[in-house]
């Protein structure tokens, strides 16, 4: 293969050399697992410069090294026959790229501490790999590197003999490619797309390679429209490990169009904690004490709101002389649990969290509905959706989330490897952003929206009440979210903050009733409302919740973009100021993923 590049006045195209980390003027050898590679320059003069890497492969060391790797996913297809005379050691596939990686390494990662500008900014590039597999042709190179913006993408099929034109051409072909590019993202691109190309590999393809995919794929993979075809031939159609990586990048695309991190998404889970969640019945125990998919890894102040909210309360003693829900005398701060009070009973003692009462209304509200598939979006660990699937009532659950690490822990909660056949077919993880449409989630008799529509910036709710109302269309839609009233009933809450440091915003009763109204009204859905937890004759309920019921056919025209005439709490998070979004529900390619996350 090689690489060249011309230069201009005060920037000489030996440049390249610092570039690659090569010097010009010394031809180099590196030792690979399967060979050698040598990197040596045709040409280097201030006006043209030209760098070769020349890779020799070692037959003998290609089938020791790989052996019982040359049949079945991953292997060089012609090894199979052959494991001696095949087209390995002359034409570019994974080897060449395994050896661009470790010659070029921080050529890749575009460092060059002596020239930093250079190596940030395009330059003219041209480079020609002579015999490339290509299984699809011509076209298929096409699609793969057009599209990255490339001026020229030239591939001229190879005959099989020149000698015998009737024979015809052969699947490699030879790739030249010019235009302005970073090297750094040229060196990228062709270390995943030569094995695209040729279809295969030669090692086994592990789960790191899904890193390896993102890490060379970071600032085109997320938006090329080949997308899927790159990532499952270069995990060499691994099922599982193409879907991940997958909904991996579609959180990168979400980042990028949101001008975010990517962490800043993915947060449905608070670190290594969350990672300890293995499904028994040990950890289902531990989430529903505190507060089950809504746990998170609070703040002290903000922990002990959530052991004040999820402290076992006796009935009769909702409320203590000033009107504070109280916790039993001796309970432990942090765990919700509740040592004997005097004069109470066994019943009393055993009073649920608040955050297990609001799932009892809510499966409450779904068996009133008579549902029986229902949607849970922004379903975070999955407690919602293991109580769902407890209730043969309800035969096709679908748990969605924007969380990727969520989503992963749900599966290990609800024990999706020991799942039997029946139970596994009525349930669905996936991932999505309410921010879209998405198809995948018409037709559904009931849609959940537990402690999520607090996590949405104010000016893009519309967009969400589009996705679910106005697309997805439930025949019911089940809705929670805090009561900020409630909040001076915690002692140790600031006066003016939020429960949780993700909160957008926290509505009063009379603005979330005003909300849900106006929604029922553009959606054609009536509306009812119920409290969850100890209703405070003077504050209300920590939780609030309001039920939709579809009453008409009504899409509100053909977007229902309007801004929502919401009056929002002035407890606003502090994180909110500044943000900004799009407020237009917009239609996702392909379906994307849920940005509601219960953490309440």
């Amino acid at each position: 293969m090689t690489i060249s590049t011309t230069g201009s006045p005060g920037r000489p195209a030996t440049d390249l050399g610092s570039l690659l980390h090569k010097h010009p003027d010394r031809a180099q050898t590196y030792h690979t697992a399967h060979g050698t590679a040598h990197v040596l320059y045709p040409e280097a003069s201030a006006e043209r410069c030209t760098a070769a890497l020349l890779l020799e492969i070692d037959p003998v060391a290609l089938v020791r090294r790989g052996k019982g790797k040359g049949k079945g996913r991953g292997g060089a297809p012609d090894a199979a026959l052959a494991s001696y005379v095949n087209d390995r050691p002359y034409a570019a596939s994974s080897l060449l790229a395994v050896a661009l990686s470790t010659v070029f390494k921080s050529a890749m990662r575009g460092d060059c501490k002596a020239m930093p500008e250079r190596a940030a900014n395009p330059l003219p590039l041209r480079i020609e790999v002579p015999a490339v597999a290509a299984g699809g042709g011509a076209e298929l190179v096409a699609r793969l590197f057009e599209p990255l913006g490339w001026a020229t993408v030239e591939a001229s099929p190879v005959a099989l003999d020149e000698r015998f034109p009737a024979w015809g051409e052969s699947r490699y072909v030879q790739l030249v490619l010019e235009g302005e590019s970073r090297l750094s993202d040229a060196l990228r691109q062709l270390y995943v797309l030569l094995p695209v190309l040729d279809g295969a590999k030669h090692y086994w393809v592990a789960p790191d390679e899904v890193d390896k995919l993102l890490r060379a794929g970071e600032g085109w993979l997320a938006e090329h429209p080949e997308q899927k075809l790159i990532t499952s031939r270069y995990l060499a159609r691994r099922w599982s490990l193409t879907r991940q990586a997958m909904e991996l990048l579609e959180l990168v695309r979400l980042a990028e169009a949101e001008e975010v991190e990517v962490e800043a998404i993915d947060n449905a889970v608070a670190g290594p904690t969350a990672e300890s969640a293995d499904g028994d019945l040990a950890a289902d125990v531990a989430a529903d004490l505190v507060g089950g998919a809504e746990a998170e890894a609070y703040a002290p102040a903000e922990a002990a709101v959530r052991a004040e909210a999820d402290v076992r309360v006796a009935p009769d003693a909702g409320t203590g002389s000033g009107g504070r829900a109280e916790a039993p005398a001796g309970a432990v701060a942090g765990t919700g649990t509740a040592v004997p009070v005097p004069g109470a009973g066994p019943a009393e003692r055993e009073e649920p969290s608040l955050a297990v009462r609001r799932r009892e209304a809510i499966l409450t509200a779904l068996r009133d509905a008579d549902a029986s598939t229902v949607l849970d979006l922004g379903c975070g660990e999955g407690q919602l959706v293991r109580e769902l699937l407890r209730d043969p009532r309800f035969t096709r659950v679908t748990g969605v989330d924007v969380s990727v690490r969520a989503l992963t822990i749900a599966g290990r909660r609800l024990g999706l490897d020991r799942m039997g056949e029946r139970q596994a077919a009525r349930l669905t993880l996936t991932q999505g952003s309410l921010m879209y449409t998405d198809k995948r989630l018409g037709g559904y008799d009931a849609a959940v929206l537990s402690e999520v529509v607090e996590h949405v910036d104010p000016p893009r709710l519309p967009a969400l009440e589009y996705a679910v109302f106005g697309a997805a269309r439930p025949g019911t839609v089940v809705v929670t979210t805090p009561n900020v009233e409630y909040n001076v009933r915690w002692e140790t809450l600031p006066a003016g903050h939020v429960r949780h440091g993700d909160h957008r915003f926290e509505w009063t009763r009379a603005e979330f009733r005003a909300w849900a109204g106006a929604v029922a009204g553009r959606y054609g859905y009536g509306v009812t409302y119920a409290p969850v937890g100890p209703d405070d004759p003077e504050v209300g309920p920590p939780t609030q919740m309001a039920v939709f019921t579809r009453v008409s056919d009504r899409r509100d025209g053909a977007g229902a973009t309007t801004a929502s005439p919401t009056p929002v709490s002035a407890s606003v998070s502090a994180s909110t100021t500044g943000r900004t979004g799009a407020t237009e529900a917009m239609d996702a390619t392909g379906g994307t993923d849920v940005a509601g996350r219960r953490t309440t």
